[in-house]
């Protein structure tokens, strides 16, 4: 039997597929979609809305029951359990988007930081989740 070695640069490049409970995925579907996003359709349904946010990383929101029929979890006490970055091409595409997410229903989740090479700021989606949208000078990355 032959098996195919991954190069390198495959290797790399793992797929990221984020799930989180979500209590309306059709509200959940309306307001990722409306923010731009791309639903995939093999992978929703009415307890189910697969969110492509590009080629290699997807967020899975799925009905609570549903979302904790996979492992037998439970929701959390309280708290915040985790904090969502995405990256945006400029500081006027980190307004742009966290502007449309608040126009459509999300909430504050802190003011505009601007730390010179890096700005970012965040919104709460619908559900309560918190997502960071960031945006680093090219050039201060060396």
């Amino acid at each position: 039997m032959t098996t195919t070695q991954p190069t390198p640069q495959q290797a790399n490049e793992r797929m990221l597929f984020v799930n989180l409970p979500v209590a309306d995925p059709a509200a959940t579907r309306a307001f990722w979609s409306e923010l731009g996003f791309t639903v995939n359709e093999a992978f929703s349904d009415d307890r189910a809305v697969s969110v492509q946010l590009n080629a290699l990383t997807s967020v899975m929101f799925l009905e609570h029951a549903y979302f904790h029929s996979f492992h037998g979890t439970t929701a959390p006490a309280s708290g915040t359990g985790a904090l969502y970055c995405l990256s945006a091409g400029s500081a006027d595409d980190v307004r742009a988007l966290v502007e449309r997410a608040l126009a459509l229903g999300g909430s504050p989740a802190g003011e505009p930081q601007d730390d010179g090479p890096m700005f970012g700021w965040s919104f709460r989606d619908p559900e309560g989740q918190i997502w960071e949208v960031m945006w680093m000078d090219p050039a201060a990355l060396g």
